[in-house]
């Protein structure tokens, strides 16, 4: 007998709370990734990406292939282990089991083992080796780069040679990896390190790397403050919840901590002085940033009448706005594929081809004007 015909209240008040509930989770997601997106490149593997290359467009023309190319792969490989995984469960399901119940943080390793053959089961391990140890790796060398670059050669021996910084970057990268390795030693799961990671983490670094590119006022204080007004709660939050003192998913507590840290962002940009005016025109001229640059901008105008700012957010706007459809649906394709939807499969497929002819005409072939 389906429980809604016993209990329709309190059926329909369930799932109008589910609901209510996804609703709220939903636009707390979306707001993380546009606010996330203003942030620019996270200072790891993705900026070194966009450092290495040779001009904007060639950095805007980066990001939009990375997208083509590792969404469909990725999605693939993910949709077509959990097929198999949903399918073949019960083949599985003992290698699942753990005291406290299923663990379900086994069941990619345990597809692989059951059905892949030994070719194919290395070369996905490889790929999945590769991902890791790019994304450690630029992370790493990040990490070393804030330690010797912006402490130890800015605080403690501005005048080190270039062999003693070397040792340096050699004894930040170990002690990096180190304690990671202990910290690791104290995770309960992969799960919640990465909801802290993209809900907590996130929204304690995200106001100060956001501000740095839309606000003329903003300055080495206020990223200071303002990362440290965000990170040092992200932090409490983690060892909070590791007590159980604390419930329910990361994601709920990401507008505390984005508050947090641009109330620290705010606070300690005004509490010195502005960046210096060559610095702040420099930028400016360079990078024609959206936001709050009225008072550069006329000290710019005053030196170059001729220079003209960026006049183009209306349209990049409309493309930000195509280009998020168009991710979604590179996300979902390859999952149509493996499930053989034919209906949906189609309309994806046109919907993305009308979305890059559209994108050639507003974004690829205006490249020149950023």
């Amino acid at each position: 007998m389906n429980w809604q015909n016993i209990l329709p209240d309190a059926g329909k008040k369930i799932q109008d709370d589910g609901f209510s509930l996804f609703g709220i989770f939903f636009m707390m997601m979306l707001f993380k990734g546009v606010f996330a997106s203003l942030a620019g490149p996270a200072p790891n593997y993705d900026m070194q990406k966009v450092l290495s290359t040779r001009s904007p467009q060639e950095a805007s023309k980066m990001s939009g292939f990375v997208s083509i190319i590792l969404l469909p792969i990725r999605y693939t490989m993910v949709i077509g282990l959990t097929v198999l995984a949903l399918l073949y469960f019960p083949r599985i399901r003992g290698d699942l089991a753990t005291p406290d119940g299923t663990d379900f943080e086994k069941i990619l390793p345990a597809t692989v083992n059951s059905f892949l053959p030994v070719g194919l089961m290395g070369l996905v391990l490889t790929g999945l080796l590769g991902a890791f140890m790019g994304t450690f790796s630029g992370t790493l060398n990040a990490a070393q780069a804030y330690l010797v670059n912006d402490i130890y050669l800015k605080y403690v021996n501005p005048h080190a040679s270039t062999r003693k910084t070397i040792s340096m970057n050699y004894l930040a990268g170990l002690v990096v990896v180190i304690t990671g390795v202990i910290l690791g030693l104290f995770v309960k799961d992969v799960n919640t390190v990465l909801q802290w990671i993209v809900s907590g983490l996130y929204g304690g670094y995200v106001a100060a790397n956001m501000l740095k590119w839309h606000w003329w006022r903003f300055n080495a204080s206020g990223f200071f403050w303002g990362m440290l007004a965000g990170i040092i709660p992200a932090i409490a939050l983690a060892v909070l919840k590791s007590f159980d003192l604390l419930h329910g998913l990361d994601l709920y507590y990401w507008p505390v901590l984005f508050l947090l840290s641009l109330a620290g962002s705010i606070l300690g940009s005004y509490a010195a002085p502005p960046t210096e005016e060559a610095v702040l025109i420099s930028f400016y001229k360079t990078v024609r940033p959206w936001g709050f640059w009225k008072p550069v901008h006329q000290k710019v105008i005053q030196k170059d009448p001729a220079f003209t700012g960026n006049k183009n957010f209306k349209l990049n706007a409309f493309n930000i706005f195509l280009g998020i459809i168009g991710q979604l649906c590179l996300t979902i394709l390859p999952m149509y594929v493996v499930l053989w939807l034919k209906g949906p499969l189609l309309i994806t497929v046109a919907l993305l081809l009308i979305i890059c002819l559209i994108l050639k005409k507003t974004w690829w072939n205006k490249l020149n004007e950023y």
